[in-house]
């Protein structure tokens, strides 16, 4: 499998420290379960942090602490004793990779799919975030989802089959990050359907009528 598409370097760091909240872990923790690259920069990352604390007093981060980091990886001034990778586990008959199929599948290992509409399901994952929704997106093949923009953050991981956009193709265990500069529309590529990981902190902006009149039913 060959990924394209990964975390920015800010959210994988945010994602070693603990800074970030449940859902976008999950979604960060997903994709590290098929992407080996993003494993070991998390395991460097990780590995910096703790010296880092064993040698300094705690004090409060400054602005500078991200490109401080950063740049003692990209200039080998640290080489890091990494701990050993986590190896990805095999996935579910769904399909899904730890961490996400005890969220999403119940004690009989299923998904329960709610319908969209058009063909389109979703399945709504349970977190302790207030104000962020994770779900499962299930797109037909050859289909699109209605043209959009965001109202906030939009993390999405491919699961299975593939969708193309405005920002390129995705393919499973890749990662987009959104934000309300994008304004897109995933199309499913055709043979099979689109299974994403999809993480929001605020409703999608659809430009169809249509569409928006049925947000409010869906939950999106």
């Amino acid at each position: 499998m060959t990924i394209h598409h990964h975390p920015s370097d800010a959210l994988l760091l945010d994602y070693a420290s603990g800074a970030l909240g449940e859902a976008w872990s999950l979604a960060v923790a997903t994709h590290l379960a098929f992407c080996p690259s993003c494993r070991a920069m998390v395991g460097q990352l990780e590995s910096i942090g703790a010296g880092m604390l064993d040698s300094v007093d705690l004090a409060p981060l400054s602005d500078k602490t991200f490109e401080a980091v950063m740049s003692r990886l990209e200039t080998g001034t640290i080489e890091p004793a990494l701990p050993a990778p986590l190896a990805p586990v095999k996935p579910s008959a769904n399909g899904l990779p730890q961490p996400l199929r005890r969220y999403a599948e119940n004690a009989r290992g299923e998904i329960a799919w709610q319908r969209l509409g058009l063909g389109a399901s979703q399945c709504l994952l349970s977190t302790g975030d207030v104000g962020v929704t994770a779900r499962l997106l299930r797109i037909p093949a050859g289909k699109p989802v209605p043209e959009h923009t965001h109202g906030g953050l939009e993390l999405t991981l491919v699961l299975s089959g593939a969708f193309s956009d405005q920002l390129g193709r995705y393919q499973a265990g890749d990662f987009q990050e959104a934000d309300e500069g994008l304004e897109h529309q995933p199309h499913a590529e055709s043979g099979a359907d689109c299974i994403c990981l999809a993480v929001t902190d605020a409703p999608l902006r659809f430009k169809s009528l249509a569409a928006r009149i049925a947000q409010p039913f869906l939950g999106i």
